[in-house]
């Protein structure tokens, strides 16, 4: 990438850039497309600290802190990845049907050529959206560690697991010769990449940690901490899923566009179907169920954005509403504690969306951009592309809960590598004992540690007791009331 001299001029309008490539041959950039894409890189970003406002605000008080820090963190250890070797994994053009090369480490020679994506942007373009998809996928997965995990460890995890997990399952899915994109599976901007992959990752992990201290009694009955944060955090998800989505057509063209209004209508489905199966129960009208829902329908509508009319998101927020709703009963069935309800969000939603795709995808949408070409699905009457985007699934679920699980637990075998903390850190909170720094000026914690915390000098942050627990029905994050001393 260092060293070498573009050969570049504009039109003489300026609306275009032309490139000369080393071989001679000439190319053509739009900066429309390139504005929107830079635009959409900016709004994906965006979507990785609203992701940690989101979780953040689902959990207790006492650990909302380490939430943020994650969505953070993860966002630099991906980027550094992404440049390493990441992208070259993911898109080089010498790839296998399972993973790329290393022609492109360190990002070398990623510069102005077509990219692998579009021709209509140049690699380095690309590149750069492409690192925002491989940065909150990680963040989705790692949610699953709230509450009782070491967060250094993190840092090595998610290294290993963009590497070993999301570059192989985006090769095989977005470049041209990976194995499910010559099967003929259809995924816009990342049904199996990105939700299925995180969901089941972070299956394998709430799997590898166990339950939390006092899973299945009233003191896991809590409800959200700050439901301010929880809508904040939808509202950042939801405006930077215009350029997840919208950008994905990786140009500003009518595709670009139906995409962003399908996404808007199955967010807005999603959350109305989430919000009244919650008032069924409970006959409250819960804005955090509104804000689950919007997410479930977001996800859902993910992979077949770009092939689908707005009559049919109606389906995909409806189904990815109830479905992810009902799919939060899960952990109660199997017992496992997914505390942030991750697995049924996105894994459980993104096979939704998936099969979706296969029923509801057009050949005629997909047209929109003037270039795209497909069978469509079954409104096409292209019977096969439900099994295309069935084995594409499969695969995704099957391979992130393996890997995932092997690389959990040979780091646990590694001094200093494992991830689950101890019962004391999990009783004062991962912000305290990890951090040492607080989401607010002042945090309870539970009363059995007061005297104990008293005894060994600790300082005092204001801690009261665990206070009053309220259980609650109405939503799958339920999350308990801690009682807060005024700061003295």
């Amino acid at each position: 990438m260092l060293g070498k001299v573009l050969n570049t001029t504009y039109d003489i309008a300026g609306n275009n850039i032309q490139s000369t490539l080393e071989d001679g041959t000439v190319v053509i950039y739009n900066l429309g497309d390139m504005a929107w894409i830079i635009a959409a890189t900016a709004l994906v970003w965006i979507m990785i600290p609203g992701l940690g406002f989101f979780y953040s605000g689902l959990l207790r008080r006492k650990n909302a802190a380490s939430m943020l820090w994650v969505s953070m963190v993860v966002l630099a250890v991906v980027s550094f990845q992404w440049f390493f070797w990441g992208y070259s994994l993911a898109f080089s053009d010498g790839a296998n049907k399972y993973i790329g090369d290393l022609k492109y480490f360190g990002l070398k020679g990623v510069l102005d050529a077509p990219s692998i994506g579009s021709s209509r942007i140049p690699a380095i373009m690309f590149c750069i959206y492409q690192c925002m998809f491989a940065a909150i996928t990680p963040v989705i997965a790692v949610g699953a560690i709230a509450e009782r995990a070491r967060l250094g460890p993190v840092l090595i995890f998610t290294f290993l697991w963009s590497t070993l997990v999301y570059d192989p399952i985006a090769c095989w899915t977005w470049n041209a010769n990976g194995w499910s994109f010559i099967m003929g599976g259809l995924d816009f901007a990342g049904g199996t990449p990105v939700h299925i992959s995180s969901g089941t990752a972070a299956l394998a992990i709430s799997l590898y940690l166990g339950k939390r201290r006092g899973y299945g009694t009233e003191r896991l009955a809590y409800k959200p901490h700050n439901t301010s944060y929880v809508v904040l955090g939808t509202v950042m998800l939801w405006f930077g899923w215009f350029g997840f989505n919208g950008g994905s057509a990786l140009s500003a063209n009518l595709r670009a566009v139906q995409a962003c209004i399908v996404t808007n209508l199955a967010a807005s489905v999603g959350g109305l179907t989430w919000m009244l199966w919650d008032w069924r129960l409970e006959r409250k009208w819960s804005v955090v169920g509104f804000c689950s829902g919007a997410i479930s329908g977001l996800v859902a509508i993910t992979p077949g954005s770009g092939f689908v009319g707005a009559p049919a998101a109606v389906a995909f927020g409806v189904l990815g509403g109830t479905a992810c709703n009902w799919a939060t009963k899960l952990k109660f069935i199997l017992h496992y504690d997914d505390c942030l309800d991750i697995f049924a969000a996105h894994a459980i939603g993104g096979l939704v969306g998936n099969i979706c795709t296969g029923f509801f995808a057009q050949a005629s949408v997909a047209a929109f951009d003037g270039i795209a070409v497909i069978p469509g699905g079954w409104l096409d009457h292209n019977w096969v592309q439900l099994g295309y985007q069935l084995a594409d699934s499969t695969a995704g679920i099957s391979y992130s809960l393996v890997m995932t699980t092997i690389i959990l637990w040979v780091m646990h075998f590694i001094p200093g590598c494992r991830l689950r903390t101890d019962e004391e850190s999990e009783i004062i909170g991962i912000d305290d004992a990890e951090m040492g720094e607080f989401a607010y000026d002042y945090v309870a914690v539970d009363a059995e540690l007061g005297p104990k915390a008293e005894l060994a000098g600790a300082p005092d942050h204001g801690r009261g007791g665990a206070g009053n627990i309220e259980e609650s029905h109405s939503h799958p994050h339920s999350i308990e009331h801690e009682k807060v001393a005024p700061p003295s």
